[in-house]
């Protein structure tokens, strides 16, 4: 099941296969926990975020996969992640107030292309040979 761009799993059981094309309700509280009920039962379930981003520690601890997961969070920081605007607001948790337009220069996940992974690529590459010929230079005027 889908809510606010967040899939929540279902475990495969008897029980919930029976709610196949039901209605099941999303209960979301104040402090920040969301319920899925059929009818009178809470149905256990895991959440699987679509919007996630790359924490910034997993740059530096992973040396193999550091310039992938550079590519993925620049890619990440062109994306549009507003929840839907149907869900309730979370202003009230210290989430910011929703816009209802898009900050300029991002896109839709869908809306992402090839051409964008490219372009990220090749300035993420040129910022890092700056950055190099930067710090070489500065190594020279040391010695």
């Amino acid at each position: 099941m889908q809510y606010d761009r967040v899939l929540y799993l279902l475990d495969d059981t008897d029980a919930n296969r029976a709610l196949i094309h039901r209605d099941i309700e999303v209960w979301e509280y104040p402090d920040g926990r969301t319920q899925l009920r059929a009818g009178e039962r809470a149905l256990v379930c895991r959440q699987y975020d679509r919007l996630t981003e790359v924490d910034p520690g997993a740059i530096v601890e992973c040396k193999r996969l550091a310039h992938v997961l550079e590519l993925a969070q620049a890619v990440q920081a062109q994306r549009d992640n507003r929840s839907i605007g149907t869900a309730p607001s979370r202003t009230h948790r210290g989430a910011e107030v929703r816009t209802p337009r898009r900050a300029s220069g991002t896109k839709k996940q869908r809306e992402l292309t090839q051409q964008d992974l490219e372009a990220t690529m090749k300035a993420l590459h040129e910022h890092k040979r700056g950055a190099a010929s930067v710090k070489d230079s500065s190594a020279v005027n040391k010695r």
